[in-house]
């Protein structure tokens, strides 16, 4: 968030936001299922009051039977609160020339309303929820989001390798394009799940590894042993593009130095 504009260069977003906006408290880290808050942010005390809380849900693993905006919106619907009340159903709208999930829901007793928004971008769910009293004032801040710069890789062609964009495919390394993998070797024993996103190059190789949660002893095995992984080039159109994955290790079971440490991908 630098004067006035939020930016994330991993979804080549670029947001700038209505005056008097600012964001006061950073999230959280990102959860075993991979849901990050990436930005909360408020109109300050000389606006009216409202809130913006922008996320996104790793598809790779998320726990709710959702792999898309659509699903999650409905998930989301179906599993709101008994005291909340949706106001609009479920449509499909563009905002800055992208295709969004939006619905609206509300509650009577607090006299507040949630807008929520959402698209799919790399294999996550990016989610805008704005909240406010003033119904008319959120309408005027997704309006707003008008304004916004995504980058292409939300569109249905990245999927397809067109774009600068890595092809995310789920359960990839579960795949017979896996073709030498070595088990990371563990000195302490542990219980935690440990979701790990990767890229694959052109030539097969992993290129970057990133840790949702981890231990640090942790991410120095796996990532040792999966910087010996080896796939097959995965082609696009005939020519070889780079791969987006998730690998899980442990699921919660002991995944200390005396077990079994063979990967599972959610």
């Amino acid at each position: 968030m630098i004067n006035g504009v939020y930016e994330n260069a991993y979804f080549g977003l670029r947001y700038a936001l209505p005056k008097n906006w600012v964001e006061e408290y950073k999230g959280p880290p990102p959860s075993d299922s991979g849901r990050y808050v990436l930005a909360q942010l408020q109109a300050d005390e000389r606006s009216e009051a409202a809130h913006i809380l922008i996320t996104a849900q790793d598809t790779f693993f998320s726990q709710s039977p959702a792999s898309d905006a659509i699903e999650l919106a409905a998930y989301e619907k179906d599993n709101l609160q008994s005291d909340y009340k949706l106001q609009r159903p479920i449509t499909q709208t563009k905002i800055a020339g992208r295709l969004f999930t939006f619905f609206a829901y509300e509650s009577p007793v607090a006299q507040l309303h949630w807008y929520v928004l959402g698209t799919d971008i790399r294999c996550h769910t990016l989610e805008f929820v704005i909240t406010g009293r003033d119904p008319n004032l959120l309408e005027n801040l997704m309006l707003a989001m008008n304004r916004m710069e995504l980058s292409a890789g939300a569109s249905p062609a990245a999927s397809r390798g067109a774009s600068v964009f890595p092809v995310c495919i789920k359960g990839y390394a579960e795949t017979d394009q896996l073709i030498r993998r070595a088990d990371p070797v563990f000195t302490e024993h542990r219980f935690n799940p440990v979701p790990v996103r990767i890229i694959i190059d052109r030539e097969g190789k992993i290129k970057h590894i990133h840790f949702l949660s981890a231990f640090p002893d942790q991410e120095q095995a796996i990532g040792d042993a999966l910087r010996r992984w080896k796939f097959k080039p995965y082609l696009s159109h005939g020519h070889p593009v780079e791969v987006e994955t998730g690998v899980m290790f442990g699921h919660g079971k002991d995944i200390g130095p005396d077990h079994e440490t063979s990967p599972a991908v959610d």
